[in-house]
């Protein structure tokens, strides 16, 4: 079983704390989605022939292309790779776009997942970050796909944004539960150098959230939602039972995935791949039949690191067996000899062969995963 991803670049506008690579330049849509086909085609044996079970079309906001856009690559898809007969298919969308058009048109197409970029819904705040749409237009948008039969939302949200209380934070919380979406991603912001909202936080016209407001935002995440019926699964994400992102889920256990656009990574088991985070190169490549890429073969101890990072963060942790099998006894003596100290200290904890997260270890994982990783 192995992923599709498909990076849609374009963008309306650039919110002001996006590093992911984007683009305004609306006019390359038709032969971007060309290009995209192409190198679905050129890159046809890259997944040895395994079922596809997951599609998912992020961006940039890939509810900018068109149905006929959508349609070419799919046709090109399904004349190409084997499709599982339940493979889940997503579509990442802004709310300002979801008019009744636009969700109709989506309904005639293979999606059956939605994901829906709301962040928060406070206006200010919203303004701010530059998003196109207003808090209500979130909820009518929702609402309208929900009306429309798609029965598997996901919503986006961001805490310690500028400003930001634990009151202001509740009242998102409480509005995404009335909603009830099947699946919640929640992020905290991250000024990324380079991006406007990090030059305005150099400049003191915005201020970051300090650690302990972030802890206490990112406590009330957990638990209201656990109270709510969600399960924390990963890290930075909560669903409904049996309903976590399959597409997302095989990034953390180690599956293979094809990643075709601008910019867009790829993994086979062995090596990483990622595409030229440029529009022009990535077409001019394609229309000449060539890929614009690099690659980085992964040697055991890169792998393994990799395994740490991946399977620490979801609730299903990391297999023993696996860790020994995959790595070998020396790795597999280092990784419990550093993991010996946070099971001590109950962060992490021995499960029926599985290592994992305690409640307590959650909030410190980025230090655990550290000090698990391989350091020459």
């Amino acid at each position: 079983m192995a992923g599709i991803y498909l990076h849609i670049p374009f963008c309306k506008r650039r919110c002001l704390y996006c590093d992911f690579y984007s683009t305004t330049r609306d006019e390359m849509k038709h032969r971007y989605t060309a290009a995209l086909c192409k190198e679905l085609q050129i890159r046809k044996s890259y997944l040895d022939d395994e079922l596809i079970e997951t599609i998912y079309w992020g961006g940039g906001t890939p509810s900018q292309l068109s149905k006929t856009d959508f349609e070419q690559v799919f046709e090109t898809i399904h004349h190409i790779y084997k499709m599982s007969p339940n493979a889940e298919i997503t579509i990442e969308a802004n709310p300002d776009d979801l008019n009744d058009e636009y969700v109709s048109m989506l309904r005639t197409l293979p999606f059956n997942r939605l994901s829906m970029g709301i962040q928060t819904f406070n206006d200010e705040s919203l303004s701010l970050l530059h998003r196109r749409h207003t808090a209500q237009q979130a909820i009518e948008a929702f609402d309208r796909c929900r009306n429309a039969g798609f029965n598997n939302i996901s919503i986006d949200l961001m805490y310690g944004l500028p400003n930001e209380t634990e009151q202001t934070w509740a009242s998102d919380l409480e509005q995404a539960i009335k909603m009830r979406p099947e699946h919640i991603s929640a992020y905290h912001l991250i000024y990324e150098e380079g991006t406007p909202l990090w030059n305005l936080r150099e400049q003191h016209r915005v201020e970051e959230a300090d650690e302990d407001l972030s802890v206490r935002l990112f406590t009330m995440l957990i638990h209201r939602l656990k109270e709510a019926g969600y399960q924390h699964y990963e890290i930075s994400n909560f669903s409904l039972p049996g309903l976590h992102s399959r597409h997302n889920s095989s990034y953390w256990v180690g599956k293979k995935y094809l990643g075709c656009g601008a910019s867009a990574h790829s993994f086979d088991g062995q090596s990483r791949q990622w595409n030229v985070a440029s529009i022009d190169r990535y077409i001019d490549a394609a229309e000449n039949g060539t890929l614009d890429f690099e690659i980085e073969e992964l040697d055991q101890t890169t792998r393994y690191n990799d395994f740490v990072i991946t399977a620490i963060r979801t609730c299903w942790g990391m297999s023993l067996d696996k860790l020994k099998t995959d790595f070998g006894t020396r790795l597999y003596d280092y990784c419990l000899r550093m993991a010996r100290p946070h099971i001590e200290q109950g962060t992490l904890q021995i499960t029926d062969g599985t290592l994992r997260l305690t409640e307590q270890g959650i909030f410190v994982s980025d230090g655990i995963m550290s000090d698990m990783l391989w350091v020459e």
